[in-house]
């Protein structure tokens, strides 16, 4: 395992401070993969059987040793804090990356039942995977388990959710892959007609499903949105800015796992504690 995430401890290092000190699990992983271009490469394509990202789950683990080391603090669920140890260490060099992954692991402080490799690459088995990723993992399942009409009645929920009005499911063949149509209200003067696409995806969007799904929106909308359980390429996110037509926005799965979290669609949030041993050595 210390040889697998070993390579991630210092991007992370790099992305928290970059990023103010704390960020979330996403921004995370979107700092480190461009830091080391990685984005639309297919290593960020692959997944566990499980339907979650091996690169985020990689990027867990190293947030795990990271805690156990004292370089990232615990105490804030769903978001990522340096400690002062972590705000004033430079960069590690790979010894003593290599020492602090390997002593962590001699003395337990990472849990043995989480100890399994994050990616072996001759057994693609669903390996254990750190506990915020866990219930992610879980809802992309979830969702790529409904069948086509109900992901559809789903997105037109947390379209609605999300201050939408006027949401329909269409889903009518033949109709250039609209799957529904809404209106989403910027004041009450101006408001815009939007067209969604659904699909349940465990591959990438390609860039000429972008073209076709604009293809039926022309004249009809002046944006739309293709929502997808999988992930869009990076030819399929040119097509959707491209200049001169009209704007798509792509919301791929982690994507949707965030609309989720934010709006707890689905989600029953819960509160756990961790020990603050620091507070309890005072009364030693």
């Amino acid at each position: 395992m210390a040889q697998i995430i070993g390579q991630y401890v210092n991007p992370v290092l790099e992305a928290l401070r970059s990023l103010g000190g704390s960020a979330r699990p996403g921004e995370v992983c979107e700092y480190v993969a461009n830091r080391l271009g990685l984005v639309g490469s297919p290593v960020m394509e692959e997944t566990l059987k499980s339907g979650v990202s091996k690169f985020e789950n990689k990027i867990a683990w190293v947030r795990q040793y990271l805690v156990a080391a004292g370089y990232i603090d615990n105490s804030t669920r769903g978001v990522w804090s340096l400690t002062d140890k972590g705000k004033n260490s430079g960069p590690l060099s790979e010894r003593q990356i290599g020492e602090m992954l390997l002593e962590i692991q001699r003395q337990g402080k990472v849990l043995r039942e989480q100890r399994a490799d994050p990616e072996d690459e001759d057994d693609d088995s669903d390996e254990p995977i750190p506990e915020q990723l866990d219930y992610r993992a879980q809802l992309l399942t979830t969702l790529r388990e409904l069948s086509p009409s109900g992901f559809e009645q789903l997105c037109q929920r947390l379209l609605r959710e999300s201050g939408f009005e006027q949401v329909t499911v269409t889903g009518k063949s033949g109709d250039g892959g609209i799957d529904g149509i809404g209106v989403l209200r910027v004041n009450p003067f101006v408001a815009f007609k939007v067209l969604f696409q659904c699909k349940r995806y465990t591959r990438s969007v390609s860039p000429s499903e972008i073209r076709d799904f604009r293809g039926g929106m022309l004249g009809r909308a002046d944006k739309g949105i293709f929502l997808t359980t999988g992930t869009f390429s990076v030819q399929a996110h040119g097509e959707a800015i491209r200049d001169g037509v009209p704007p798509i926005e792509l919301v791929d799965g982690e994507r949707l796992i965030k609309l989720f979290e934010s709006l707890e669609l689905g989600l029953a949030p819960r509160t756990t504690y961790d020990v603050d041993a620091a507070f309890f050595e005072q009364f030693r």
